[in-house]
């Protein structure tokens, strides 16, 4: 038995295979296409060289060091500020992080209708759309999914891993094929003018309110931070396995928006891109190697699965997330309430109502699906770094504890410099989240200000009304 034991301890975690275990849950092929189409074209490989080096490097190395403070604790953002901070402040972030997934959710109907529509007729129908029906549809697929989430559906998570790992494997092989296109194929491709005017962004208004789809999508390591003391040499590992991270992720956005910039002028780039970009970047590639419309159809379809599975685990696991970890004193006994597959009736009730306000309100005042498409992108690339926060928060917390923690790896071992940089990103989030807000449109600037402030809000009210129930209670 013992020696069986060993060999468990001994099966170690090498950085290089965390690398890609990270790589695999930060990155995403939308995330060149979001890019190109905000940031002007190539001018965007600037701007996420400057993202990686500022604040996605030191927020992956911060997280390895909670993750290893914490190990017992199997990580999770929540469990972080209950050991630094306390019970309260944890049930907080738990909310947010929760919270922050309805807007996200609202997203994913409209993603599957666009993946459905390229799939079937292989062009850009969903465009031309009206968008109130547009919204209809969408809220249709989002209570079927819902309906599908309150039947305890596990097998959906091999589904969601299996459609991810296609959709990372296709981003890697279209930027292979793009970058090699121009030698083995007869297409015609723009001509890039390497001159520094062609990549250096114009730092205005536009610029600084659209970072927060930057910081949108690099975040999400914590998701790996249990796996820190599973390495080796966690000390040298796991910087080693980040850092290297980080290259993948950088070199994987700069040829990404490269391979886009030989398919679009990014002089013109083209309104819809942020709706059909991807579309019609397969259908190209499709085109350059006279394939036709396979990639388009293949990567539609394979998207159309990840948006609906996505979409239905988006509403259990994060609610499960909440509520299973959450001190019950902070939340009204209903919200516990269970059916006969453990989905919790009163907090999918709740996701029923506020995802259907956020599904049907923006259609009366978003006039097209195009301008629908990107409000929906901003508004997500606002409410979700919210979470973020309670990262850095976390690892101010642990750095203002000294030695309390012990963890095998530190990202710095100096108290002040570890302060200084969780406050670092902490403000940079921030402000990417504030600046994201803005918009000229009145009606979406209303929308992006109101729907983050009424989502976390919305948590300050739960204790109260649980401190309310327990006072009805003692008097009964």
């Amino acid at each position: 038995m013992g020696v069986k034991m060993n060999n468990k301890e001994t099966k170690k975690i090498a950085w290089s295979t965390l690398a890609f275990m990270a790589f695999s849950t930060v990155w995403a092929f939308g995330n060149v296409v979001n890019g190109f189409s905000e940031f002007g074209g190539l001018k965007a490989i600037v701007s996420w060289v400057i993202i990686f080096a500022i604040y996605f490097v030191p927020y992956a190395l911060m997280v390895g060091e909670l993750g290893s403070s914490f190990k017992e604790l199997g990580g999770g953002v929540s469990s972080w500020i209950s050991e630094t901070i306390g019970h309260k402040m944890a049930y907080y972030a738990g909310w947010t992080y929760w919270v922050v997934h309805l807007p996200y959710i609202s997203q994913k109907p409209q993603g599957a209708i666009i993946a459905g529509s390229w799939a079937v007729y292989q062009s850009n129908v969903v465009s031309n759309m009206n968008p109130v029906v547009l919204q209809v549809a969408c809220l249709a697929v989002f209570l079927i999914g819902l309906l599908v989430a309150t039947k305890g559906m596990n097998p959906l998570k091999k589904i969601t891993t299996i459609a991810g790992t296609s959709m990372f494997v296709m981003s890697i092989l279209f930027i292979i094929l793009m970058i090699t296109a121009p030698a083995i194929t007869d297409g015609s491709f723009v001509d890039i003018d390497w001159s520094l005017k062609t990549f250096m962004p114009t730092f205005d208004i536009k610029y600084f309110s659209s970072i927060s789809i930057l910081v949108f999508a690099v975040g999400g390591c914590e998701k790996i931070s249990p796996y820190v003391n599973k390495m080796d040499d966690p000390a040298k590992g796991f910087p080693k396995g980040m850092i290297t991270l980080a290259i993948m992720v950088a070199v994987c956005a700069i040829l990404g928006t490269v391979s886009l910039g030989m398919m679009f002028n990014s002089n013109s780039v083209p309104e819809d891109l942020l709706t059909n970009g991807a579309y019609y970047a397969f259908q190209r590639l499709g085109g350059y190697y006279h394939v036709g419309n396979l990639f388009v159809i293949i990567y539609a379809l394979t998207n159309l699965i990840g948006q609906v599975s996505t979409l239905i685990i988006s509403i259990d696991a994060p609610l499960r997330m909440l509520l299973g970890s959450c001190d019950r004193k902070y939340m009204p006994e209903k919200m516990f309430k269970q059916n006969e597959y453990g989905a919790y009736i009163t907090g999918n009730k709740l996701i029923g109502i506020i995802v259907s306000i956020l599904i049907i309100i923006p259609a009366f005042g978003i006039g097209s699906v195009d301008a629908l498409v990107k409000w929906l992108v901003k508004l997500n690339s606002v409410c979700m770094p919210l979470r973020y926060l309670w990262v850095f928060v976390a690892y101010i917390a642990l750095k203002k504890a000294g030695d309390k923690f012990n963890a095998e790896y530190k990202f710095t071992r100096s108290k002040i410099f570890g302060i200084l940089m969780g406050i670092w990103c902490f403000a940079f989030t921030a402000f990417a989240c504030i600046g994201g807000m803005y918009s000229e449109d009145k009606f979406q600037l209303t929308l992006n200000i109101i729907t983050p402030f009424v989502l976390v809000g919305l948590g300050l009210i739960m204790p109260k009304l649980a401190e309310k129930e327990r006072a009805k209670k003692l008097v009964a």
